[in-house]
């Protein structure tokens, strides 16, 4: 009988003493959601690095080149500076990640042609930016292609001058520091002719 009484007395203490860590454990949860709570303010500001105003640069080459893929890189790059040629239009601006590496992106509206025509101009472009950007491209640079005209017709030789001369210029722009400015005249044209935004 004396065993039997003492049975019960085990059990339940056995029973209360889980009641403890499962009392620590709701606070340690407790803890967890008020430290993620925390961060999460953080999170914008890795997603929002390009929309920052224009970092400063040096005049270092780009370890590498990597593409743009993301419509909000080219929305993005389209806010900065622009050099227009016979066959290219190359837009160019600083990111604010001070990163080694340049990215371009490529672009051929229905203006130029069908598709055969805007794959051949992206198709050039890409060759040229190839071997002209590591040499007069900058580190921590977007830079956009737009395909003209000429683009998929002019001698490649022509096409290349038209390349680095633009090139050339946007470095020595973007070295001095120059702020892009609104293009009015595309705007003014852009509200009168609604039609033209969806060549």
């Amino acid at each position: 009988m004396s065993r039997e009484t003492d049975i019960p007395t085990e059990q339940s203490c056995s029973q209360t003493s889980p009641r403890l860590p499962l009392a620590d454990g709701h606070k340690g949860r407790t803890q967890g959601v008020g430290a993620s709570a925390r961060q999460r303010p953080q999170a914008p500001v890795g997603l929002s690095a390009q929309v920052l105003p224009d970092a400063q640069i040096t005049s270092e080459p780009p370890s590498r080149v990597e593409r743009l893929r993301v419509r909000r890189d080219f929305l993005f790059t389209a806010g900065g500076l622009a050099e227009r040629k016979r066959s290219v239009v190359i837009q160019a601006r600083i990111r604010s990640d001070a990163s080694d590496v340049a990215s371009v992106g490529f672009t051929a509206t229905k203006k130029i042609g069908g598709a055969v025509v805007r794959n051949r101009a992206k198709r050039r472009l890409r060759e040229a930016a190839n071997a002209l950007l590591p040499k007069y491209g900058l580190a921590g640079v977007n830079y956009v292609f737009i395909a003209r005209q000429d683009t998929g017709v002019r001698m490649w030789s022509g096409l290349l001058d038209d390349v680095e001369t633009a090139l050339i210029s946007l470095r020595r722009r973007l070295l001095d520091g120059e702020t892009p400015k609104p293009n009015r005249r595309r705007s003014a044209r852009g509200a009168s002719h609604p039609q033209s935004r969806k060549a």
